[in-house]
């Protein structure tokens, strides 16, 4: 039997926030804030939410805990590591079926190359936004990489020129 989350947390002897079903006006603070800077300390995080430390560090545990807040990440130059071509592949299947689709899903999720991967409706099956050295390295991915699996039918290559929008920063 499933206690309820305020009982589990006093059985924990520790304070859990027992949050609805959707976060309240603070925690969507608390996840805007960390979206601009997530090495924010705690102290500086609550002062801008007007939170008390304490109350600040409990609600972004349980944020954390309850999947609202999935990590924290360092965004990375890849030009400055050599890698300087960003493309984006639609790939179209050659069978559309569950087992393909996941062959190809596990398939993609090991490739280094592919930043994200999303499955799609439409003309293509999946769009891939991958980055390699040079076109070069591009080429030896689209044909030594993607186009031998057995799921794929068909890719289509673009090259990114310029990038206007840049981030995982959604409104919240």
């Amino acid at each position: 039997m499933q206690l309820p989350l305020i009982v589990q947390s006093f059985r924990k002897k520790r304070y859990v926030i027992a949050m609805s079903e959707h976060p309240d006006a603070f925690d969507l603070k608390i996840m805007q804030e960390l979206q601009k800077d997530g090495r924010q300390t705690n102290n500086e995080l609550a002062a801008r939410i007007a939170l008390s430390p304490s109350q600040c560090s409990r609600r972004r545990s349980c944020l954390e805990e309850e999947g609202y807040i999935r990590g924290y990440h360092a965004r990375i130059d890849h030009g400055k590591l050599g890698l300087g071509l960003l493309c984006i592949i639609a790939v179209t299947l050659s069978t559309h079926n569950q087992n393909s689709a996941r062959r190809f899903g596990r398939f993609v999720s090991k490739l280094p190359e592919v930043l994200e991967a999303y499955a799609l409706t439409g003309d293509m099956d999946y769009y891939l936004k991958v980055m390699t050295r040079d076109l070069r390295d591009l080429s030896r991915f689209v044909s030594d990489v993607l186009l031998p699996h057995a799921t794929v039918q068909h890719v289509k290559t673009s090259i990114v020129l310029d990038t206007l929008k840049d981030g995982s920063d959604y409104p919240v």
